[in-house]
């Protein structure tokens, strides 16, 4: 049995819970905007919109996802849009600036959903061609290593944005804490990475078997 139905989540409870996240995050996203702080806005309305993704891959590809990965997915963005709100009970702080370890959550989370991907298009090249042969220890070597780089430019990217909207005289949509602070979310975004590579593969069986056949098909083509 699945931790997910052992605290009483069933596939209905995990999808009711997607659609609430998306309806707050929607809520996050007006009040981002009656604000008028953009760093809410373009944070909320970049999660909401990936989301929406999984809906739109089954509607226009016939690409389906377990309803618990879109879980994932979805509380993901929800609590890293919900990490930029002003909130009244912080004196109009973000978690993200009062809570020392929101940042380091998130991009333990951020980071698992980037290994997923690339779990999913490896496993499932390996599946598709017979010259490619890819044994486990090295697909979990690959995922950290992966998961690592990607964390470096994203790193650079919030730096880059920061030094921008400085230059702008604007307000940045991502910002860094400093060196410290950098060290501790490519850390955690490692964690993420070696949660997945330990026990996140087995959910990821029907999106790489999805992916597989969709390599097949564009081969026989």
């Amino acid at each position: 049995m699945s931790l997910a139905r052992r605290v009483g989540l069933t596939p209905a409870r995990q999808g009711t819970l997607v659609r609430v996240l998306q309806v707050v995050m929607v809520g996050i996203l007006a009040v981002g905007l009656w604000l008028g702080n953009g760093g809410v806005v373009v944070n909320a309305g970049v999660g909401l919109v990936v989301t929406l993704l999984p809906a739109a891959l089954e509607r226009n590809y016939q690409f389906t996802m377990n309803v618990g990965l879109v879980l994932w997915i979805t509380v993901a963005m929800f609590l890293h849009a919900l990490g930029t709100l002003p909130l009244p009970g912080l004196n109009l702080s973000t978690l993200y600036g009062s809570t020392w370890w929101w940042d380091h959550m998130t991009h333990a989370l951020s980071s698992s959903l980037v290994a997923g991907v690339a779990y999913a298009v490896v496993r499932a090249l390996d599946e598709h061609s017979d010259a490619i042969h890819l044994p486990t220890r090295f697909i979990a070597v690959y995922l950290l290593v992966f998961v690592m780089a990607f964390g470096v430019l994203w790193e650079l990217l919030e730096f880059y944005i920061s030094v921008a909207a400085d230059l702008l005289g604007s307000e940045s949509v991502l910002t860094q804490y400093g060196l410290d602070d950098t060290l501790l979310d490519l850390f955690y975004n490692t964690m993420g990475g070696l949660v997945v590579a330990l026990f996140g593969t087995v959910h990821l069986t029907g999106v790489v078997g999805q992916l597989a056949a969709r390599f097949d098909s564009q081969t026989t083509r």
